[in-house]
């Protein structure tokens, strides 16, 4: 299952727990040359806080070959750029969401060359999220 939201939200559903997933994303990302820049622990950081958050953690990766062209031309897409995946728990079910790059095309006008560099993760959010 794939949604949309009105922010240009993109939420698919893992057959796997938040735990599972992330490490598979990590694998996934790397095996493609990319580099995983880190792993956010915002449920674990919650705890240690004293807190409780539905386990939640976003994991920071993308291509300094494919997103270092794109902010010399456009250098607010610095703020979204490395790409962000969050993977979280929605009563059981585990949720894998990302900004959609045709978003993120459109929010800083990039060229349909730029464009391009960040689609990959639509593909690999869909391996990411198969049986």
């Amino acid at each position: 299952m794939t949604a949309r939201d009105a922010q240009g939200v993109i939420t698919k559903v893992s057959p796997r727990p938040v735990s599972d997933t992330v490490s598979r994303m990590t694998d996934l990302a790397e095996s493609r040359g990319l580099k995983v820049f880190a792993v956010i622990d915002h449920s674990g950081m919650a705890e240690l806080a004293g807190l409780q958050l539905r386990d939640t953690k976003v994991v920071i990766f993308g291509s300094p070959k494919a997103g270092t062209p794109v902010m010399v031309d456009t250098p607010l897409v610095a703020l979204d750029l490395p790409l962000k995946v969050l993977i979280w728990d929605d009563d059981g079910e585990t949720k894998v969401s990302y900004t959609a790059p045709a978003t993120l095309a459109a929010r800083y006008g990039l060229s349909d060359e730029h464009a391009a560099a960040l689609a990959g993760i639509e593909p690999l959010t869909d391996v990411l999220v198969e049986c």
